[in-house]
């Protein structure tokens, strides 16, 4: 006798979600494979070619195939590899190729339907919709790879709030796309790049699992919403607030902030008729990257706890040049020795101290191993392209892993786990620096909060100046 059409049906979807993994899986295999490989043919051709003109050519054609290869990689699968796209896509850290396609898919994730999204609402909250909202706007604002948000008004408040939902079903892909990238990790380290990126993908796993906690989420939006109040007569950035009640772990209801994102802000000034490229639009650039950049250093370096997800997605422009950072589900907390030994460096840096810069490497805990002659110099150029924005004139792509960089001499064979957020920050903070034309160091800024969180350690000695090694300095920039 046939199963009735419903319980066709059924098994059909059991099976799906069962093979599902499966062939997501495949279906990455398949793609980095293609990637990667075609990276290492193209390596091969431009071995033999001699004429460098011709041997960039041939690279930049490279990195548009791999672009669009990449693009579709991220865009199809979605999930875990939305995220690597909102790393890979700043234009110090990828070619330029791939940073025009892949800045394209911030908050670009598949859409949940509006009437899975209101039964997600009810389930958490225990209240029908129309008792929740006065209007509930059907088009999120944004879908990201864990949840969307959408724009409502609460019944309690008559306020605008933004609603963010979580996705069902996605933290059990994500998992599957974490261990194929762990995978894929091992393999480049063992054999192309010379960094320890496997523990990158650990702390991005750990980092995955607590942002499908959205009470965590409140929790550590409120934390620094009250330091950077606390720490500033006028905080640097805005961060919104949660609306009471309405906390569960899939769903979170806070504050709407009106603003445009940070990646339309030339677009915004033309239309405002002011020229993007002018002396009135370089200066509120400066001032927005001060005020974030001030931010983060104060929350890294004084209280160690930050908003550890920065892409320009979450970074809003609004009224005044006033600057709102936005998604609190995945912060980091540093610990007290760690975060010591990071003021220890960013001091270092600033004032080009490379005996000093090796000591605070060691105390980081980064195991480096190598064997020129100049390693005090490649150490220092090694963390400067890790840990500082500044660039050299008429550079803008200075990647950690670019050819000549100091990764080629000096090879990094450990490196905390808890570091890669602040290295995701640093990357953040000198993609903007590229992207709106300026020069800046953050080490710079950083260097007085540095100093301050030394010595209300105790460790008087790490504060006093010693001389710079400015003819160094001077031959890097």
């Amino acid at each position: 006798m046939p199963l009735p059409v419903a319980q066709v049906q059924e098994l059909r979807d059991r099976l799906s979600d069962r093979f599902r993994p499966w062939s997501r899986s495949a279906q990455f295999w398949v793609r980095a494979v293609d990637i990667y490989g075609s990276y290492k043919v193209c390596q091969l051709r431009a071995g033999f070619i001699r004429d460098e003109e011709e041997r960039e050519a041939m690279w930049e054609q490279q990195h548009e195939i791999g672009a669009q290869k990449m693009y579709s990689l991220c865009s199809e699968l979605g999930g875990l590899f939305l995220k690597a796209a909102q790393i890979l896509g700043k234009p110090d850290l990828a070619p330029m190729a791939w940073v025009k396609r892949l800045v394209t898919l911030c908050d670009k994730a598949p859409a949940t339907p509006i009437e899975v999204v209101r039964e997600v609402v009810e389930r958490q909250f225990c209240k029908s919709f129309d008792e929740i909202f006065d209007y509930f706007e059907v088009e999120p604002v944004g879908s990201a790879s864990i949840a969307q948000v959408h724009r409502a008004r609460l019944k309690s408040s008559k306020t605008d709030v933004a609603v963010k939902v979580q996705h069902p079903g996605a933290e059990r892909l994500m998992m599957v796309d974490i261990r194929n990238m762990q995978a894929f990790a091992l393999f480049l380290q063992k054999y192309d790049i010379n960094f320890d990126m496997f523990s990158a993908t650990k702390e991005m796993e750990k980092q995955i699992c607590y942002e499908f906690d959205f009470v965590r989420e409140a929790r550590a939006m409120e934390r620094i919403r009250e330091f950077l109040r606390v720490t500033n007569k006028k905080p640097p950035v805005m961060v919104p607030r949660v609306i009471p009640g309405m906390i569960s772990r899939e769903v979170l209801v806070m504050e709407f902030i009106e603003g445009t994102p940070i990646m339309n802000l030339g677009n915004e000034m033309s239309k405002r008729g002011i020229d993007p490229g002018g002396k009135l639009a370089a200066m509120a650039k400066q001032k927005i990257l001060t005020d974030l950049t001030l931010a983060y250093g104060q929350m890294i370096l004084k209280d160690g706890f930050f908003h550890a997800d920065p892409h320009p997605g979450n970074i809003l422009i609004c009224k005044n040049t006033e600057v709102a950072l936005l998604d609190y589900g995945q912060v980091k907390e540093m610990p007290e020795d760690l975060r010591l030994a990071y003021a220890n460096l960013v001091i270092a840096m600033a004032d080009g101290d490379l005996s000093r810069n090796k000591e605070g490497l060691r105390e980081l805990g980064l195991e480096t191993s190598s064997i020129v002659d100049n390693e005090l110099e490649e150490l220092f150029e090694l963390s400067l392209r890790m840990f500082d924005t500044r660039l050299p004139p008429g550079v803008t792509v200075l990647s950690p892993f670019a050819e000549d960089s100091s990764l080629t001499k000096v090879g990094v064979e450990n490196f905390p786990e808890e570091l890669f957020s602040v290295l995701r920050t640093i990357q953040l903070l000198r993609g903007l620096t590229v992207g709106m034309g300026l020069r800046f160091s953050c080490a710079q800024q950083w260097k007085p909060i540095a100093q301050e969180a030394l010595l209300k350690a105790g460790r008087v000695q790490d504060v006093k100046s010693k001389r710079p090694r400015r003819n160094f300095l001077r031959r890097l920039f």
